[in-house]
């Protein structure tokens, strides 16, 4: 489903619904990071999607990632939890969410990339090379922090 990012935008719609969501920041053995181009905003991101129902955050992580993108990891650590109001995304339903999204550190398990329904692309970037990719400032916040090696998580 398309949606529109809107990020500390003053014509922003109000948003109706907020769902829990998880990233994850995916590393190979050479500090890549796994990204995907998504197929509703258009935009290079971190694996991830909502939580669905009976499902633990960790759980979630796994099988986003795995949908998304062919690669099996298991969750490490939390990079933070991020709830800004003024980020809202509207979808061509009438729902326009909150952000509400809890990004995690993962370690790769095995698999082999591939685009899914929702990534057109699947490739891991080198943190030098990041720049050179179309990432909404929230999600490059995430990478940043990871990038960051903070020793607590961010809240905010």
């Amino acid at each position: 489903m398309p949606r529109i990012d809107y990020f500390n935008d003053p014509s922003a719609p109000k948003a109706n619904s907020m769902v829990p969501s998880v990233t994850a920041i995916v590393p190979d053995d050479n500090g890549a990071i796994l990204m995907v181009h998504r197929t509703d905003n258009k935009l290079w991101a971190v694996p991830g999607g909502g939580v669905d129902l009976g499902e633990s955050v960790a759980d979630a992580v796994v099988r986003e990632v795995l949908e998304e993108t062919g690669i099996t990891v298991e969750v490490v650590g939390l990079v933070g939890i991020y709830s800004n109001p003024h980020h809202v995304m509207a979808y061509d339903d009438g729902e326009v969410r909150q952000q509400f999204s809890m990004c995690f550190t993962t370690r790769m398990l095995g698999g082999t990339t591939r685009p899914s329904d929702e990534t057109s692309e699947v490739v891991f970037v080198q943190p030098a090379e990041l720049g050179t990719l179309n990432i909404h400032p929230s999600m490059r916040l995430r990478i940043d922090h990871y990038l960051e090696h903070r020793e607590q998580p961010y809240i905010g």
